[in-house]
């Protein structure tokens, strides 16, 4: 992702501090909205038939500007750190 210089705008998503992003995939939409991630991509993520995963939008001026998939069974653990401090506040 580019990052912020005088020449660009900042851009409107980007990857955690520490994290890696890269392209593993090009998908396309069918007529009914389908996509399939291919099968190195399943693998590489552990990504099984029957498991659910959690789709994550990001916004800018009132239109998605980024989609991000995790595995639902990684949602718990992070509402816990992102509400856990602010639960603990209320407090």
């Amino acid at each position: 992702m580019p990052e912020k210089n005088s020449n660009t705008e900042e851009a409107s998503c980007r990857c955690p501090p520490g994290s890696v992003c890269s392209v593993e995939a090009v998908l396309s939409v069918d007529e009914r909205g389908q996509m399939v991630l291919p099968k190195d991509v399943r693998k590489k993520a552990g990504i099984r038939p029957g498991d659910r995963l959690a789709l994550i939008t990001w916004e800018k001026d009132g239109e998605v500007c980024c989609l991000a998939l995790m595995k639902a069974e990684g949602l718990g653990d992070m509402v816990k750190r992102v509400l856990g401090p602010l639960m603990n506040e209320a407090e």
